[in-house]
């Protein structure tokens, strides 16, 4: 079938258009203080393309290389075990554990990997990730919660925990590439309904969460960002992420959840 000459510009065009817009969406939020980082003099690179190009000024960090991780909405070390109907916009594996269970009734509209070199290069790219955000210098310190606050992109560094209550609200400053790394000594913990937001821009791509132990985020939580931990996570009851849940060497425990890669 011949197709004419107007339609096939119009079609090249939409096609063009849909390579660069990139990945971005917005949240809205409000919260009752805001916080800044410190100027950052870190002189981490990135070391391979991340889903989200990030092109901040030099006083802010750079997105943390994920490799051929951040393909992956759930990654974990040991199991992945799912109770519901939990539904996986991304990949879904574990490495070097071999054991996946709960899908069915859970739903991945991706690659499913158990053990295998898929995974494991994963895993090692995991590795290096988490390394990478664990080591860039001068973070900004938080406190103990940072439920209510409104941060701004930037270091961060947890007291030993992280807990959020209520709604923290992650603001762009309207720069769809603004970075926000948070690193946590041991372990991230949500409460029961509290939301990260974001506003001005800020995207779930470029927002990474480095967790020491283990992060759990409790009934009906909305997260976004890549959750990078050291050991295990669970997900409450109803709680989404937009965003990764990647363990190095624990297990992913879903109960009907909703991830989507960014």
């Amino acid at each position: 079938m011949r197709i004419s000459t107007s339609l096939s510009y119009a079609l090249c065009t939409s096609v063009l258009l849909s390579f660069v817009t990139g990945c971005g969406a917005n949240g809205n939020g409000g919260s009752a203080s805001t916080f800044s980082p410190t100027t950052q003099t870190s002189n981490v690179q990135r070391k391979a393309a991340t889903v989200c190009r990030n092109t901040s000024a030099s006083s802010q960090p750079q997105g943390v290389p994920l490799a051929s991780a951040a393909s992956f909405g759930v990654l974990g070390g040991s199991t992945v075990t799912n109770a519901g109907l939990s539904i996986v916009d991304g990949n879904l594996g574990v490495s070097p554990g071999t054991s996946i269970t709960g899908f069915p009734p859970g739903i991945v509209n991706g690659s499913m990997y158990a053990a295998g070199p898929v995974a494991a290069q994963a895993q090692a790219d995991l590795a290096i990730a988490f390394s990478n955000a664990a080591a860039r210098p001068n973070p900004s310190p938080l406190p103990a919660d940072i439920g209510g606050m409104t941060i701004t992109p930037g270091l961060y560094v947890a007291p030993v925990t992280l807990g959020i209550s209520g709604t923290v609200t992650l603001n762009g400053k309207n720069n769809p590439n603004s970075v926000f790394i948070f690193q946590i000594p041991s372990t991230l913990t949500t409460a029961v309904n509290s939301a990260v937001t974001l506003t001005n821009k800020a995207n779930a791509c470029n927002i990474f969460w480095q967790v020491g132990s283990s992060a759990t985020l409790n009934t009906a939580s909305t997260f976004n960002g890549t959750i990078m931990a050291a050991a295990s996570v669970s997900l409450g009851t109803g709680s989404s992420v937009t965003g990764r849940i990647l363990a190095e060497s624990g297990a992913v425990t879903l109960l009907d959840n909703a991830v989507t890669v960014p």
